[in-house]
């Protein structure tokens, strides 16, 4: 079947959970014999061509509005347009606000069945205004009623479909892949770190994921203990997300403190030697749908603390640690707990790798999204008849 992924920035992914969820995805059911087209903005790929290949992916680059409320709705409405002349079988729209437009494939090429991801509530998220919100609130049940099929990524996002909007969903969690070698630590020369001498931060600079708080909590434990922190490092990974303004705040506070990374927007090699050489990665964020920045460092080895929101419990409660969220003293107390124990920390990394490779492999995700195609697909058109 002919399957188009909509909705994210585009691929390859190289910031951004939704961005490295669709590669990942897109590349197995590829392996499995299906036409993948995935729809790229064009200031995200950078390139020129407006059609590309990617690991067995068809990659289509269609124009967009590039602000911060207008990207990715107009790119949404083209994008699905193109894949209504490009024959799609199924319309894979990933996000409540793309979703928002889930019942146009429908009008347009009323033979396809529709499945929208669940990612995140993205309401909660302190960047958008009390209108955006307000959109966000109507994708969601957009999300929910408009498509043949809901995927939700975790299961508090499954519960939550469930409860607020009577949604009868699928849970498909994200996944990550583990890595068959172990990273180069050569590429951390550049980021002036060392193996093992560094927590990592790894996430969009927004401010609902913490990376703030995460300085604070630091800056504390340093002061409370110099003899622990000794050569040790904070490395921060990630760039803005129409958050500009608040990356300019980051920098601010990190300005002078040598101990502290701002390493920018990292993929590929780089980033895997990142997660690979980390003492543990720390994911401080208020607001998550299912992690993938955590899952990939557990598939590294890396031991994870993360703060107590539901959906990071889903995966750290028991192969990893937490902190009370928004708690900068207590994170800085779990930190000190870390760094007092590598051994243990060792082993939770060992521990989360193992987890990992049983309940979140891409292969068993894209076949278990393939499962759902053919049957939304199958129950779309016996409606049609009937």
């Amino acid at each position: 079947m002919t399957i188009a992924m909509i909705g994210q920035k585009g691929v390859p992914a190289t910031s951004g959970g939704i961005e490295r969820h669709v590669e990942e995805l897109s590349v197995e059911l590829a392996g499995r014999g299906h036409e993948v087209l995935v729809f790229c903005r064009s200031w995200y790929t950078r390139r020129s061509e407006r059609e590309f290949l990617h690991r067995g992916i068809r990659c289509l680059t269609v124009p967009s509005l590039p602000s911060k409320h207008l990207d990715a709705i107009t790119h949404t409405f083209l994008s699905i347009v193109r894949a209504a002349r490009e024959g799609a079988d199924v319309f894979h729209i990933h996000g409540v606000g793309p979703a928002l437009l889930a019942w146009l494939p429908k009008l347009i090429r009323p033979h396809a069945a529709v499945v929208v991801t669940f990612h995140c509530i993205d309401r909660h998220h302190q960047k958008w205004s009390a209108l955006a919100r307000l959109m966000l609130h109507v994708g969601e049940w957009l999300s929910c009623r408009a498509p043949d099929a809901t995927i939700a990524v975790s299961k508090t996002l499954h519960a939550y479909c469930r409860l607020s909007y009577a949604a009868d969903t699928m849970y498909i969690p994200n996944g990550a892949r583990l890595p068959d070698t172990v990273a180069d630590a050569s590429d951390l020369a550049r980021f002036g770190l060392e193996p093992t001498r560094y927590f990592l931060f790894c996430a969009r600079l927004v401010r609902h994921k913490g990376a703030h708080l995460l300085v604070e909590a630091w800056r504390l434990l340093r002061a409370r203990r110099p003899d622990l922190t000794a050569g040790m490092k904070l490395a921060i990974a990630g760039g803005s997300a129409h958050t500009d303004g608040y990356v300019r705040d980051l920098e601010a506070l990190c300005a002078g403190d040598g101990t502290v990374v701002l390493a920018g927007a990292q993929s590929g090699d780089a980033l895997d030697a990142l997660f690979a050489h980390a003492f543990a990665l720390v994911h401080p964020s208020e607001s998550e749908g299912l992690p993938i920045a955590v899952l990939e460092a557990m598939a590294h080895g890396r031991c994870v603390l993360s703060s107590d929101i539901p959906e990071n419990r889903e995966l750290t409660e028991e192969h990893g640690r937490l902190f009370r969220r928004g708690d900068a003293r207590d994170l800085a107390a779990q930190m000190e707990w870390l760094l007092e124990r590598p051994e243990t920390v060792a082993a939770i990394g060992r521990e989360a790798r193992a987890m990992v490779a049983r309940s979140y492999d891409w292969g068993d995700i894209a076949d278990t999204t393939g499962y759902l195609y053919e049957a939304a697909l199958a129950e779309h058109r016996w409606r049609e008849a009937t």
